[in-house]
């Protein structure tokens, strides 16, 4: 186990359902499986992450099935790099756990963890997902060991980079997800005057290396409530008017495009 505390910093051990490091802090497991590792003064709010009706609406859509393709294409790949011997995976910002499953099932010797900084994300994935190691915590604060990890998967996810480097191991690898040009035009078209393409993420990590970057592009045809949930968790349902959300809902079919861009890293 490669859990640290998140208040002093020293390995957590597991005692029944409990985690406790030699300062004497404990933290419980809830009886869905997880533990929360984000202490009350790092909160930042009272529910910080996306609320209860997000996460429902992604759930819906996830498992209607439209990032199949991303869901496998993210798999593939850890299974590729990591497959071969037994590792330790941190997929950041889980939500309800729909991808870490999924690397969970391609890599069968690995430890798979799941963190969320949002409470009821992690009780939905830890609830339907018994493979893996779910925690609430900050992206921001890792509540592992330096150099424990092999993997670290970052879907859209913010993430101190120092931290990044903290955690992972020497030749370890960072698979980002990002946003492609056309991701979701359509959804652009119908809430701002001029559509704008997404531009590439311009990133370097220090002390990572470029290995290796995939575009997926596809497109989907969405049912009107499938149109509706998806717009639900995006950032543009904050701008979108009432009268998008009727017509959205009314209509019998949404064309819409999916692209994401793959990119992997690996620590020096």
């Amino acid at each position: 186990m490669s859990l640290i505390c998140p208040l002093c910093h020293q390995p957590l051990l597991q005692q029944s359902n409990s985690f406790r490091c030699d300062a004497g802090h404990q933290f419980d497991q809830a009886k869905e499986g997880y533990v929360n590792l984000l202490p009350v003064q790092y909160k930042g709010s009272r529910e910080p992450g996306d609320s209860v009706e997000m996460l429902q609406a992604r759930r819906a859509f996830l498992d209607a099935g439209h990032y199949q393709p991303l869901r496998q294409s993210v798999a593939g790949l850890l299974a590729q790099q990591l497959g071969s011997h037994s590792s330790q995976v941190l997929d950041i910002g889980c939500g309800e756990g729909y991808y870490t499953a999924a690397m969970a099932e391609a890599l069968p010797q690995a430890q798979l963890f799941g963190l969320d900084v949002a409470k009821a994300a992690i009780r939905m994935a830890a609830k339907r997902y018994r493979k893996v190691k779910f925690c609430v915590a900050s992206s921001q604060r890792l509540p592992f060991a330096d150099a424990a990890l092999d993997g670290v998967v970052r879907i859209y996810a913010p993430c101190s980079e120092d931290e990044l480097a903290r955690v992972i191991k020497p030749g370890g690898i960072v698979l980002t997800v990002t946003p492609g040009p056309h991701h979701l035009r359509q959804f652009k078209a119908l809430i701002y005057r001029e559509v704008q393409l997404h531009a590439a993420e311009e990133k370097a990590y220090a002390g990572f290396k470029l290995a290796d970057r995939q575009n997926l592009h596809y497109n989907m045809k969405l049912s009107g409530a499938d149109a509706v949930s998806l717009l639900q968790m995006t950032p543009f349902a904050w701008r979108a008017r009432e009268e998008v959300w009727q017509n959205l809902a009314a209509s019998s079919e949404f064309s819409c495009d999916a692209d994401f861009t793959l990119t992997l890293w690996r620590r020096d």
